[in-house]
């Protein structure tokens, strides 16, 4: 199995509404949880009880379609509402995500990091440490997880930011877009994804569902090609639907009846029709 950390603040985390946008199920895709590999369902991180769909799921489905027959391994670790100080090497947050991919690792190869976090940092002129903070953190997650050239990505902040409600704080979001695509212009095994065009829940802060489900296809990509994504994919929504289309196997069929019949979606009668 290969694997994917996942770190940084509430994007993602993931805050789409899962109502917003069809479900992606699929049996090739786990998380880690309670040390197990399970099959997996959004929201994957519980870091919040208003978890939702991050970039993870689109991103791990694409990567399924690109890598036949193989399976993957997403390893939550995000924390909603961090700063990048969180993350600092002797913070909990990084031995938290050190000790999570370690585990994971046993069985597993880590085949990238995906990094989104920022917004905590868009004001009061903390951009201008920005850079070094970063580069002192991934420098000593790479060295306690011996992952010297596995892929960092890096999503950039929306655009939204600084304009409504919580988002409005944010002002100096462009700033900390442009330390973040330094930062990954200037080191190895690193790439930018952009987060343009983008749009933003009714907070003003936290991505939609539909905007999720793109930006995990525009890390795909960077992870695919090894480039940063500077502009929004070519027929990006498209690319989205693409993903709904895939026939659900029987285990498949199964997992979603016994998941909808658990949060009273379904009758017992009509959950066992599917399961026969």
């Amino acid at each position: 199995m290969k694997s994917v950390l996942l770190i940084g603040q509430s994007n993602m985390a993931g805050r789409g509404f899962l109502h917003e946008v069809k479900t992606i199920c699929d049996e090739r895709i786990f998380m880690l949880r309670n040390g197990r590999w399970q099959m997996m369902a959004e929201p994957i991180h519980f870091d919040r009880a208003v978890a939702g769909v991050g970039p993870a799921a689109s991103f791990a489905e694409a990567w399924c379609n690109g890598n036949p027959g193989e399976t993957i391994g997403l390893i939550p670790c995000a924390e909603g509402g961090s700063s990048l100080d969180e993350w600092s090497q002797d913070g909990i947050l990084f031995r938290h995500a050190v000790c999570e991919a370690k585990f994971a690792m046993e069985n597993s190869e880590l085949i990238a990091i995906l990094w989104h976090q920022g917004e905590n940092d868009s004001h009061s002129g903390k951009y201008k440490e920005y850079y070094q903070k970063l580069a002192q953190m991934v420098k000593a997650l790479r060295n306690e997880l011996e992952a010297e050239n596995i892929p960092f990505l890096i999503g950039g902040l929306g655009d939204y930011l600084g304009k409504t409600a919580f988002g409005a704080n944010c002002t100096e979001y462009q700033q900390v877009n442009q330390e973040l695509y330094r930062y990954a212009e200037e080191n190895g095994a690193c790439c930018y994804v952009t987060g343009k065009d983008l749009y933003a829940n009714p907070d003003g802060i936290h991505m939609n569902a539909e905007s999720q489900r793109r930006f995990g296809l525009r890390y795909y990509e960077a992870h695919r090609t090894g480039h940063h994504v500077e502009e929004p994919l070519p027929d990006e929504r498209e690319r989205v639907e693409a993903l709904y289309k895939k026939e659900y196997t029987a285990s498949e069929k199964r997992y979603l009846a016994l998941e909808k019949f658990t949060s009273g979606k379904m009758s017992f009668e009509a959950v066992m029709k599917e399961l026969m």
